[in-house]
């Protein structure tokens, strides 16, 4: 064979070869495997500073380590997460712009809000959830309340003159507030702000008396002595402030309300991007230096499947409307 025609079959092997490659692996399962090759959106739906920000943060600079690309986060607070959660909800679903979601924008919002923007359910693709954190009874210094039942006399003393911040129409933060209203049977004015950042900087200036802030962004303030903590929201004491008792335990029975968060990608996302995003949040949380980080903000860390967590949308979804039916918690 003369040295033309071995370049010529080598050439022709490795068309075919290239050929074959091209027929096991499609352009969109190629680009899947290369996921991610350039800079991933991360929308915060919430302003800086709260629970669902700092948590975000941390995932987001875990996967940036892990996947060598950049996780940009981005805030973009308004209606209660609705703003950030509906950008995402109609963006390219090709995994390049991810949403923290938290209990607020997933689970309570389509109960609370007459015409939301997007389903949850429908319009968002589940990936896993990172943490969850009980909410925690939070009072400025100055409030003439040393425990939650003399809160409760305070309030029925001075009917709709105690005001206590949230970070948002429709978050855990603002229906951890309705619920105690409902069940303590007192009357107090919601002063909704645009995260939970700005709404704890009121609260530490007097501006507002109260809040049931997400114990992650509260947490540094009590231990500070800048806010007073009555209780935790949860069934059980958080570790991080084991003297801090439950509102069930300080007098309101059945009283209970926890947050949550958790990652989402648009719906139609392909489903090797979900599983990857979904084992790198996996590994990030079970990494001893972020793991300790989380427990330290009061969080506990809570993983789960994308199907795992569709459920549990769901689930949350029937639970808050009941929640909300039962409080009459209505937009302000």
């Amino acid at each position: 064979m003369t040295r033309t025609a071995m370049l010529s079959r080598r050439a022709l092997l490795a068309a075919t070869a290239g050929t074959s490659l091209a027929a096991a692996f499609p352009a969109g399962a190629r680009a899947q495997a290369a996921y991610p090759n350039r800079p991933v959106r991360v929308v915060v739906p919430f302003a800086p500073g709260g629970a669902t920000d700092i948590l975000g943060r941390l995932i987001a600079g875990h996967l940036q380590e892990a996947l060598g690309q950049p996780f940009v986060v981005e805030n973009r607070s308004g209606g209660g997460g609705n703003i950030g959660s509906d950008l995402v909800a109609k963006a390219a679903p090709d995994g390049y712009t991810l949403l923290i979601g938290a209990a607020g924008n997933i689970g309570i919002n389509p109960g609370l809000f007459p015409n939301m923007p997007y389903d949850p359910v429908r319009d968002l693709a589940p990936i896993s959830l990172m943490a969850s954190t009980p909410n925690i009874l939070v009072v400025h210094p100055s409030v003439p309340a040393n425990n939650v039942a003399e809160l409760i006399a305070l309030a029925r003393s001075r009917p709709n003159q105690l005001n206590f911040a949230s970070s948002g129409n429709g978050s855990t933060i603002h229906l951890s507030a309705e619920l105690f209203k409902a069940l303590a049977q007192v009357q107090m004015t919601h002063v909704p702000y645009r995260g939970s950042g700005p709404a704890v900087a009121d609260l530490l200036a007097g501006t507002v008396q109260l809040m049931f802030d997400n114990l992650p962004s509260a947490i540094p303030h009590v231990q500070a002595g800048r806010l007073r903590a009555l209780g935790v929201t949860s069934a059980k004491r958080a570790p991080a402030l084991p003297n801090v008792p439950t509102i069930a335990e300080a007098g309101v029975a059945g009283y209970e309300a926890t947050s949550w968060f958790g990652l989402f990608a648009p719906a139609g996302t392909p489903r090797p991007v979900i599983e990857r995003l979904m084992q790198e949040v996996h590994a990030g949380v079970a990494k001893p230096a972020l793991a300790e980080r989380i427990r330290s903000l009061g969080a506990e860390i809570v993983t789960n499947t994308p199907d795992q967590l569709a459920t549990m949308v769901r689930t949350e979804i029937a639970k808050w409307r009941e929640v909300i039916r039962v409080s009459g918690a209505k937009l302000d």
